[in-house]
């Protein structure tokens, strides 16, 4: 008995040294997991891909509208796993609105093992998550890397540096409420045009998903508001415009396009974007939340609760730390001559 439990807390340990810790690098690998260890009372959460978690401040629509938000963003989120992660949201908590990114629903099928890592891994585990990891997986992977990931960084040895050591059990948050924040400038120019399809209809599978997120809304009364992020690149096709239009219409959502608003929010992709358009920087992801905050509280009917001493003693020091990010990212940019 006691070699047997000796083996097992041996390769226990084993297995957190291993797995990557997403802290200096790769770090929206760590977005999912920070999920956990907030407190669960939140308006409005967030599912989708990059194009929530860099486009979007919660601290915006806490400090502008007293909406406490969150983000459940990870890179190249799959819609499948964006279902599953609401479908876990909602074991803790049941927000008032849901706000799901359309990029999505260019794909059908699962696409690379790097991706489905950074935000499968990083859910607790549930029937959720293993639904979530069924709905993935490409065929090269199999479920049981997933429930004994040594299995799957045993070859990580030559990688190892300190922070696999200093986090080996416990990471430093990254994001906040799940946003990441940039505040780096890379003007948008000579944006690509989108190559012809040969095919724009969604395929069935995001088609289904998106049905499961709308009825899982529905059931949970919670109101489901699809947006497109106004990043300029991947390509967003008019063909994929007329199809969620159309989606929203059916079945009585409200469907934002920011790269229709960039008036109306002021973005300026000449200052605004740290990667030539793909994603926002910070003023950007300022502008547009801004302009969401005001469509929650208008459309969605959403109280502001700064009024709230312990909502608003939590957020004093998120609003700190965010503040505090913000200046040294900045004072690191000064010193770098940009």
């Amino acid at each position: 008995m006691g070699t047997g439990i000796i083996v097992l807390a041996s390769l226990y340990l084993l297995q957190r040294l291993l797995m990557p810790k997403y802290v200096s690098d790769v770090v929206e690998g760590a977005l999912i997991a920070e999920y956990y260890g907030e407190e669960k009372d939140h308006d409005v959460i967030f599912i989708g891909d990059c194009e929530v978690y860099e486009n979007f401040s919660p601290a915006v629509l806490w400090q502008d509208f007293g909406i406490n938000s969150y983000i459940r963003g990870s890179a190249q989120q799959l819609i499948w796993q964006s279902y599953y992660l609401l479908e876990d949201t909602l074991r803790y908590e049941k927000p008032q609105a849901v706000i799901f990114n359309v990029l999505a629903m260019q794909y059908d099928e699962p696409q690379r093992e790097a991706y489905n890592r950074m935000t499968l891994e990083g859910m607790r585990w549930s029937w959720s998550k293993v639904d979530a990891i069924r709905a993935s997986m490409t065929q090269e992977e199999h479920l049981l890397d997933y429930v004994f990931p040594l299995l799957r960084y045993h070859s990580r040895w030559s990688e190892l540096g300190v922070e696999d050591v200093r986090y080996m059990f416990d990471t430093p948050g990254v994001s906040h409420n799940g946003y990441y924040m940039r505040v780096d400038v890379k003007p948008a120019e000579n944006v690509p045009e989108g190559r012809i399809l040969a095919d724009y209809r969604f395929g069935e599978n995001a088609w289904t998903y998106l049905d499961k997120i709308t009825a899982l809304c529905r059931e949970n009364e919670i109101r489901l508001i699809l947006v497109k992020a106004p990043s300029l690149y991947p390509y967003w096709y008019d063909q994929w415009e007329e199809q969620i239009e159309e989606y929203a219409a059916q079945n009585d959502l409200l469907y934002i396009n920011f790269l229709e608003l960039v008036e109306e929010t002021g973005l300026d992709f000449a200052t605004d974007t740290y990667d030539a358009g793909l994603h926002l920087n910070l003023s950007g992801a300022e502008k547009i939340t801004g302009y969401l905050g005001e469509v929650l509280r208008q459309e969605a009917c959403l109280a502001d609760r700064r009024g709230e001493e312990h909502l608003s003693r939590v957020w004093e020091d998120k609003t700190e730390a965010y503040e505090q990010e913000k200046e040294r990212q900045y004072a690191d940019l000064e010193k770098a001559g940009q």
